[in-house]
């Protein structure tokens, strides 16, 4: 197929850059740039459509993408191609159209010795999202929840800041601290002991002299307003970062990578 024209389909796609509700329903969303679509790829996520320039030669990449993925090949003008590229700059080479997965806490594995999950209350910036996927990613965590009335994971934003991470780690939408309670109330039930742990400025100890070594789910306020009461009330504890300098606290996604890190730091530490 070939696509010159601003068609019923090119808004399609296009609107899924901007709207929610239309991702939602369509059931999919855009991917750019080589890394995320690579990690689609190797990670097994069903692939709708690969969309390329009508006049700009492939790359080796390129064409074993096309080769390789079973999915509708589109060729599209490439001033079309570049809105789609969500930024303005020269059109991507290629933009992937992806089916979106279930929101099911299913998909995440906490069954482990060692399971380590990330829940974000209520975040406002799609960006901060991706960036608590990718660090979440890096410092070995299971899986990523996102609580509320929120900014969505699958916002262009979203995707470009995790770099792929999303493709690589469960990332779930859930509307309430109720889902989460009843999943982890199940583990528990099964006798998996996972630990709920807030964080926040004024916490019950100090980020480092907390045990964070066994099974846990790190709680990650909203940028504005932290943890609901809802989740503090889910808190078997609460840990704040030390800080120095005038700075009185740090971004959300800061934080939370502060918190990822010496989560890790600790169990690579930790004899057992």
């Amino acid at each position: 197929m070939k696509i010159t024209s601003r068609n019923a389909r090119f808004q399609q796609w296009s609107s899924l850059l901007t709207n929610r509700n239309k991702r939602q329903r369509a059931g999919e969303f855009l991917v750019q740039g080589v890394r995320p679509i690579t990690v689609a790829v190797e990670r097994g996520w069903p692939v709708r459509t690969l969309i390329h320039s009508t006049r700009r030669p492939l790359s080796r990449w390129a064409e074993n993408l096309l080769r390789d993925v079973r999915a509708e090949r589109v060729a599209m003008a490439p001033e079309l191609l570049a809105e789609l590229g969500g930024k303005d700059e020269t059109a991507p080479e290629v933009v992937a159209v992806l089916e979106m997965p279930e929101d099911d806490l299913s998909r995440i594995d906490a069954t482990g010795d060692a399971f380590l999950g990330v829940l974000f209350d209520r975040p406002t910036s799609p960006g901060n999202i991706g960036t608590v996927i990718r660090s979440a990613d890096a410092f070995g965590a299971d899986g990523v929840i996102v609580s509320g009335h929120a900014a969505d994971v699958y916002d262009p934003k979203s995707v470009r800041a995790s770099t792929g991470s999303l493709f690589a780690l469960p990332a779930v939408r859930v509307p309430s601290p109720r889902d989460v309670a009843g999943w982890l109330e199940r583990h528990r039930a099964a006798g998996r002991r996972i630990a709920v742990v807030g964080t926040d400025e004024a916490g019950d100890a100090d980020l480092f002299d907390a045990d964070l070594t066994g099974p846990a789910l790190l709680l990650v306020g909203n940028e504005t307003s932290g943890l609901s009461a809802a989740w503090r009330e889910l808190c078997d504890r609460t840990v704040r970062i030390p800080m120095a300098g005038s700075a009185s606290s740090l971004n959300a996604a800061g934080a939370a990578t502060a918190v990822l890190y010496e989560v890790f730091r600790q169990r690579i530490a930790s004899p057992g």
